[in-house]
């Protein structure tokens, strides 16, 4: 055998050594990558599982506080009218609050139309028919 067929010899049990080798490091990279992304994402959703909690917490302790300031201005109206009407009074601007921000969240929705994805379906529409087109 030749030099030339010796290293030719060389360098093919080297690639046939080398593809497996380097096929088997790319799937334990891979698993790894997992590993680590799994547990990244672990770690975060814990952090967003208590960032939530805490604000729900903090929502319903502004409710609360809401409801604290609402006793006390019914509290302020009662020194100068009867306590009935304070309250009347209150729930009166409540009301109208109320009805003031369901108008503009009905018109907010209105806007919008249909709950659909429009620009991305008539996007899909277009792809399938050029996809028709060059099939044909």
């Amino acid at each position: 055998m030749s030099t030339a067929e010796r290293q030719t010899h060389a360098t093919d049990d080297s690639v046939s050594v080398l593809v497996p080798r380097a096929s088997q490091q790319i799937s334990e990279l891979v698993r790894e990558e997992i590993q680590l992304a799994r547990a990244e994402m672990t770690q975060k959703g814990q952090h967003f599982g208590k960032g939530g909690g805490l604000f729900g917490a903090a929502g319903l302790l502004g409710i609360l506080a809401a409801q604290a300031l609402i006793a006390t201005c019914i509290a302020a109206l009662a020194l100068v009218l009867p306590v009935w009407a304070s309250a009347l009074i209150v729930t009166a601007v409540l009301t109208a609050v109320a009805a003031a921000a369901a108008l503009a969240g009905k018109k907010q929705i209105a806007a919008v139309g249909s709950p659909a994805p429009e620009q991305t379906i008539d996007s899909v529409k277009a792809d399938l028919a050029a996809i028709k087109e060059r099939t044909h």
